[in-house]
């Protein structure tokens, strides 16, 4: 399996009605895609969940290589490159993944990142995999980590915003849940 994210910075002042409707137009081409496992839609608004910045920042989880290669190198990521130029795209591994009957119904992710710092066994950063603790539903998480990099990137899905969430880490929209064959 292979986590896979880009991250378009938009500019502050940009209209973010234009991501939605992208998405509302365009989502459900990912619909059944070939070794997708899930592909959100997201998105940050600046001053909104105490984001900085604009961003639409899609996140996929792929079951192989083979589906990856077709989206990037059969046409489709084009539509990214035509619309906000070259991306770079962030790769990983997950290290588990946890979705329960209804993560089709999460509207918000929670990202946490961190990196994994340098020891005499790995053993202690897996076994260090505990749920977060919440007063609100978790719908499903995920780790994805990046060996290249020794970096990480904790994943949770909610129906609602959990309280406090500045504190833990950054919150993205979910406009949409695409799920492969």
């Amino acid at each position: 399996m292979i986590g896979m994210q880009y991250k378009v910075m938009l500019p502050s002042d940009y209209n973010m009605e234009i991501i939605r409707k992208r998405v509302a137009e365009n989502g459900v081409q990912t619909d059944g895609f070939q070794d997708l496992i899930c592909k959100a839609y997201l998105m940050t608004e600046k001053n909104k969940h105490n984001n900085l910045y604009n961003s639409y920042a899609p996140f996929y989880i792929w079951n192989s290589h083979i589906g990856m290669n077709a989206f990037l190198f059969d046409g489709y990521y084009d539509n990214i490159l035509k619309s906000f130029g070259w991306q770079q795209i962030h790769i990983g591994i997950p290290l588990y993944i946890d979705f329960t009957k209804d993560f089709f119904k999460s509207n918000y992710l929670l990202e946490v990142t961190g990196t994994i710092t340098e020891k005499h066994t790995l053993q202690t950063f897996s076994k260090q995999q505990e749920p977060l603790e919440t007063n609100y539903a978790l719908l499903g998480e995920t780790c994805i980590y990046n060996p290249d990099k020794w970096q990480y990137s904790k994943l949770y899905f909610f129906e609602e915003v959990p309280q406090n969430h500045q504190e833990i880490g950054r919150i993205f929209e979910i406009l949409h849940i695409s799920q492969g064959k």
